[in-house]
Formats: structure tokens, sequence, C-alpha cells
């Protein structure tokens, strides 16, 4: 259990891995770092404690190439056919979206024809009640009785009028 204190290139020599690898180790174990007089990075390493191995080189990755390839492509097969899936649900969408304006603004026209005609209700009632009082007052039965035949024939086409609409 002795402590050395070595370069990143004899760390990686030792361990026989690259300088660059031997770095990112050193780094991930949490190892102490010094600078040397020469201003290369020492580490104080106790090389018995580490538990390294390298990974084969070429052969592997060869493999892991062909892999990693293989599933790229399945990955892109899958990318295309969720693109087909949204672009799809986003015509579901738009027709929707559509469809809920036209509805939004039938029900503005309704409404607004609604409110006229409670308003043209409300007039009429007040007066055929004025009327109705006039006729109780008035001696002049028939003119009363023509403005109520009026009035009632007002409604009747108002009342149309909402319907239709």
């Amino acid at each position: 259990m002795s402590v050395e204190f070595l370069t990143y290139g004899a760390l990686g020599a030792r361990l026989n891995i690259s300088p660059v690898a031997a770095r990112s180790l050193a780094r991930r174990l949490g190892l102490p770092r010094s600078l040397s007089e020469d201003g290369k990075a020492l580490v104080s390493v106790d090389l018995a404690e580490i538990k390294h191995t390298p990974q084969p080189s070429a052969r592997r990755q060869e493999c892991d190439a062909a892999q990693w390839t293989t599933m790229v492509a399945a990955l892109h097969v899958e990318i295309a056919q969720l693109e087909a899936s949204v672009a799809g649900h986003r015509a579901d969408f738009e027709h929707e979206r559509a469809r809920a304006d036209r509805l939004m603004a039938e029900l503005r026209q309704a409404t607004t024809e609604a409110a006229a005609a409670r308003e043209a209700a409300a007039r009429l009632e007040g007066e055929v009640a004025v009327l109705r009082a006039r006729a109780h007052t008035d001696s002049s039965i028939e003119k009363t009785e023509r403005r109520l035949g009026q009035l009632a024939a007002t409604l009747v086409e108002s009342d149309r009028k909402a319907a239709r609409g």
C-alpha cells in the first residue's frame, strides 16, 4: 500500500490506458492532485486500491458500432412513424379547432339575437300594459283594440324571427 505521485501519462502507462482516460479516472475517483515543478499535474495514487480494467479496443468497438448503427436506424424508423402520427393528430386538432370556432360564432350570434328578442318582448309587454291601463280609463276602446292587435302581430312576428335564428 504505497502511495505514488504520477503524471497522467505515467498513470495511464501503469494502468494500460491513455493519459486522457487516466485523467478522467483520477477525477472520477477524486484522487488528490498537485503540480510538479515543471507544471505537470501529479496524482497521488495507491495502485493497489485502484480496481480498473481497460476496455478491449478495436474488435469490441466494431461490434458496438454495428449495434449502434442498427439501433439508430430503428430509431429513425420510429421517429418517422411518430411524425406521421403527430401529423394526423395535428390535422384532427385543426379540424376540431375550426369546428369550435364556428360553433362559438353561432353561439354569439344566437345570444345576440336572443337578447334583442328579450328586449323587444319587454318593450312590447310594456306597451300592452299601458294600453290595458288606458282601456280601463279611456273611452276610445276601438283605438285601443286596434293598437292591441298591432302589438299582438308584432309580438308574433318577433317570436317567429327568434325561432328562425
